[in-house]
């Protein structure tokens, strides 16, 4: 590792202990370097409070005059709720900047850069710029494409199942998988289901975490079936909203909004098409949203190809029976030149289970991360 990319490194892990509490802007972290010696440190911690390169900048003082300072991504340029770092950093008298990847904002894409190459500042971009986009890529979905990205999680057998042909599933998984399903959520602006996984389960969808911040809550209920009493209409936990058609119960929808959930009206046809649902969250800033959904929904995000990232929490054991669900039903493909592949695979171990994380090539775009 260059010397460079260590100090990067640095500033890349302090930027991740932020995931979860900085939506909607981006994980930044920031290094200032003095004569060989970390002199300012800092990370974005929360959407209108100071970016992470004016924490840095403040704890190092007059000690940034003459310094390198790294950064995860471009400086903002523009006036927002905070200043722009850029210009602080020229005020400050920073000698290098080193940024690794530019910011998809159009609003700085660039700029921060050019500001601080015009005050002669010596800038380089792109040390470990793979692992700058890859940190950040809800954020770049979100700017990119004006929608948020969207994480498929599911736990299953070795031999696929997500419950018994009874539908009983509790639990497929560890205690400590689940866990891990919990810091998703608590990283996620949203989570996703359907109405017969809420009638089968009553789940609450929390995030149940020291400190975990719950998404909002949000069910395709395309005739408004879900009783009035279950956790999601009750628990007040967390924000809920349902996604139905123009087929509803009126009166249910009444009902349910004097309890405080939100009710959109999507279609005038009798099923719920996904790309209006992330249409309508793109539109309300939602930028990420975790999908934990049966198969029909999940097949319905993949078909129209929605879904930017797997999450797969294989547990140690095998169901059977051909009448026992996947998490991906639908039509399927035909051949196997058909197939989805998945790019990018990591795995790790969890308690028993083997989590594996792939992002999916589509025929007519590669999503990287």
């Amino acid at each position: 590792m260059t010397t460079d990319a260590f100090y990067m490194n640095i500033a890349l892990n302090h930027a991740l202990a932020m995931k979860g509490q900085t939506d909607p802007n981006p994980l930044v972290g920031c290094v200032i370097v003095h004569h060989s010696r970390i002199v300012g440190i800092g990370a974005h911690l929360k959407a209108g409070e100071a970016h992470a390169e004016i924490h840095a900048l403040r704890m190092a003082g007059e000690q940034a005059r003459g310094s390198t300072l790294y950064v995860t991504l471009e400086p903002c340029s523009h006036h927002g709720k905070t200043g722009p770092c850029a210009e602080a950093i020229v005020q400050a008298g920073v000698k290098k900047v080193i940024i690794a990847t530019l910011d998809p904002n159009p609003m700085v894409c660039g700029n921060g850069a050019s500001i601080l190459k015009t005050a002669g500042i010596d800038v380089e971009i792109g040390v470990c710029g793979e692992e700058a986009r890859k940190m950040n890529e809800v954020f770049n979905t979100f700017m990119e494409q004006k929608r948020p990205f969207i994480t498929l999680k599911t736990g299953i057998t070795m031999d696929g199942k997500v419950a018994t042909h009874t539908a009983h599933s509790k639990w497929i998984t560890s205690e400590e998988a689940r866990k891990d399903v919990h810091q998703l959520r608590h990283e996620h602006v949203a989570i996703l289901t359907g109405i017969n996984t809420v009638l089968k389960d009553d789940p609450a969808l929390t995030a149940r975490i020291p400190n975990g911040r719950n998404p909002i809550r949000i069910v395709m209920d395309s005739t408004l079936k879900i009783p009035l009493h279950y956790q999601l209409i009750q628990d007040k936990q967390a924000e809920t909203w349902i996604f139905t058609t123009s087929n509803h119960d009126i009166e249910k929808r009444n009902a349910l909004e004097a309890e405080g959930i939100k009710v959109i009206v999507t279609n005038d046809s009798q099923v719920i098409d996904p790309c209006n649902i992330v249409t309508y969250l793109g539109e309300q800033g939602i930028s990420s949203l975790l999908l934990e959904a049966g198969g029909t929904i999940n097949a319905a995000f993949l078909e129209r190809k929605l879904i930017d990232k797997f999450i797969i929490y294989m547990a140690p054991k095998v169901i059977g029976g051909k009448n026992a669900p996947t998490f991906l039903e639908g039509a399927g493909v035909e051949t196997m030149e058909e197939a989805m592949e998945l790019t990018d695979i990591s795995v790790e171990k969890i308690g028993a289970d083997i989590k594996w994380t792939g992002y999916p090539l589509y025929e007519t775009r590669l999503l990287k991360p």
